[in-house]
């Protein structure tokens, strides 16, 4: 019995976890997420769209990056000119002096607006340096949107240089991605992929998250995913109890925003970053 007695303190330090690390992304208030800079009120992925939604308050600026034929990383959701601009081609393809000329504002018409008010406007895919280079106070979500050719070590470099690596976040939906990304700079928070979240979200359903691997800082999700509801009071709290934030995508719905604001999530993204300042204006001091 007497040596039980020494070893159980043992056992118990051996058995415990540490106590999470602090996450500059969970402050306790709902932080305002431009997708996209804003997608449904000005043109994507533009300096435009960041410019304005800085201007309006928002707390992070949300993005995806490519990289050009000669290795410039810009941004732009599609991989592909076609649908958002006056152009076509793959970005992958394409020099960024032929991206460049491409009319970002081209098939924008903005929520609650008739026509096409950004044509010709000079609204053009910017370079992801002159993001952070404008915006360096802003903390940001930067989607590496195709795994080939890797980005990693010149968007490290990038980070590094522009010295915003406490300020981004890098989040993929691509696991090689994103596994090439924590290399490079692992000192960046990253988000997790959907084989990185699945077993959290599964696992916080029977009070057993603790038990899960946690791959990343943040938890970016969608509210449901089929008939599987992700966004719970268990999985917030599962999450915050592994110093993991949880930021929810897309809402643009303001009975959906308040009801996520009350839920207790860290951030939520939306293209109408202006209903959404509303919203958490009212039922957040």
């Amino acid at each position: 019995m007497r040596k039980l007695g020494l070893l159980l303190p043992l056992l118990l330090v051996a058995c415990s976890k540490p106590a999470p690390k602090a996450n500059p992304f969970i402050t306790g208030k709902v932080m305002n997420i431009a997708h996209q800079g804003g997608e449904e009120l000005w043109p994507s992925n533009t300096m435009l769209a960041y410019k304005n939604a800085a201007a309006l308050g928002v707390d992070m600026l949300d993005m995806d990056m490519h990289s050009t034929k000669d290795g410039v990383l810009v941004l732009s959701h599609d991989d592909t000119l076609d649908c958002l601009t006056d152009r076509v081609g793959k970005i992958s393809e394409l020099t960024y002096a032929e991206v460049g000329q491409a009319d970002a504002g081209y098939r924008l018409t903005p929520a609650g607006a008739s026509g096409f008010p950004f044509r010709g406007q000079g609204v053009t895919l910017p370079k992801v340096r002159d993001i952070l280079t404008t915006f360096p106070t802003f903390p940001m979500t930067i989607e590496i949107k195709e795994a080939r050719p890797s980005v990693a070590q010149p968007f490290c470099d990038l980070l590094r240089e522009t010295h915003m690596t406490a300020k981004v976040i890098v989040a993929s939906f691509s696991d090689l991605a994103m596994n090439e990304s924590r290399a490079a700079c692992p000192e960046v928070t990253t988000s997790m992929t959907e084989k990185e979240l699945k077993p959290l979200v599964i696992l916080s359903k029977v009070g057993l998250a603790r038990f899960a691997k946690a791959a990343g800082q943040v938890a970016q999700v969608p509210v449901r995913s089929g008939s599987i509801e992700i966004v719970t009071p268990s999985f917030v709290r599962a999450m915050h109890a592994r110093g993991i934030a949880v930021h929810v995508w897309t809402i643009n719905d303001e009975p959906e925003m308040r009801r996520l604001a009350a839920l207790g999530v860290d951030g939520i993204m939306s293209d109408r970053p202006d209903l959404l300042k509303k919203v958490l204006s009212e039922s957040q001091p």
